[in-house]
């Protein structure tokens, strides 16, 4: 049965799957807080990093008896520290991701609470916004008693903030200060195009993926006979008549669209996901999310 508006985003089963997984970066970042997250820093984990020779003013807690007793010389031992990651979800909520049942935009913010929920698991920093001014009130959330927080964002969140996604990624990175693995959460529908955010995200030194968020009706539309397609966020209009023919042609470019996304993102290390909104969320996130790195 498809999920509707007032159903929960994330189940409580699923919940309990997100809790034994791990947000994937391929990057290594430089984290600001203690975390989960093993960093080529030393620091003070228990994780054994390597020794160096004991100088004035070292902490002698850290001084390995044992090395002494046999070389007679002292040194120290080293941890690996352990940080946290700033994991950004960014949502498209333009008025075309107001379609679909159910709708792309509901999509988006599930994968957003799943995603951030297995980053509040793991003590990473986790923001999860929508694109355009409104991203501003957006809390930064660390912890998973901040669930709730983030749940209660995202159900405030709303169709209908039609900016560009060049513009709503360009406002995201003027707000934003330092670097993390960041998911835009988009159908790409955009007459502007898409390239020049995503140049954007890599440019400020992001580990990004693409969640390309599409209804089977887009893909495969239920469609014929004489129609009036009506933009449903500039209100541009045009009359065709939908015949076999026709719909062939639309989906080899809805194809060939897929197809031209996946290779932009492919030539700029960007991992791109297509998604389609009558795939339950548990497998997305358990299954496909995993086979591409996002997750483990």
């Amino acid at each position: 049965m498809p999920a509707t508006a007032t159903d929960p985003l994330l189940s409580p089963e699923l919940l309990g799957r997100l809790e034994r997984l791990e947000l994937v970066s391929r990057k290594v970042f430089r984290g600001r807080m203690k975390g989960e997250r093993r960093s080529r820093r030393k620091g003070e984990s228990v994780e054994f990093a390597d020794f160096r020779h004991y100088v004035a003013g070292d902490d002698l807690r850290l001084i390995d008896w044992n090395l002494y007793a046999r070389l007679d010389q002292l040194f120290l031992k080293l941890f690996l520290e352990e940080e946290d990651l700033h994991f950004f979800s960014l949502i498209d909520a333009s008025e075309s991701m107001n379609f679909g049942d159910p709708t792309k935009l509901r999509v988006a913010k599930q994968m957003a609470a799943a995603l951030g929920y297995v980053g509040l698991c793991r003590a990473d920093r986790v923001s999860v916004s929508v694109l355009g001014p409104e991203g501003r009130r957006a809390p930064v959330l660390r912890g998973r008693a901040s669930l709730w927080k983030m749940l209660a964002y995202l159900d405030s969140v709303q169709s209908g903030h039609n900016v560009s996604l060049h513009d709503g990624v360009k406002e995201f990175a003027l707000r934003t200060s330092g670097t993390g693995v960041a998911v835009l959460l988009t159908d790409l529908m955009d007459k502007e195009g898409y390239e020049s955010a995503l140049r954007m995200l890599i440019g400020r030194r992001m580990d990004v993926f693409v969640m390309h968020i599409l209804s089977p009706e887009e893909i495969d539309p239920p469609l014929r006979g004489d129609r009036k397609l009506i933009d449903i966020e500039d209100r541009d209009e045009a009359e065709i008549t939908i015949n076999a023919h026709v719909l062939n042609k639309y989906k080899e470019t809805v194809q060939a669209f897929m197809n031209s996304a996946k290779h932009f993102c492919s030539k700029r290390s960007i991992i791109y996901i297509p998604v389609r909104t009558d795939t339950p969320v548990e497998t997305i996130v358990t299954r496909y999310l995993r086979e591409r790195g996002v997750v483990r």
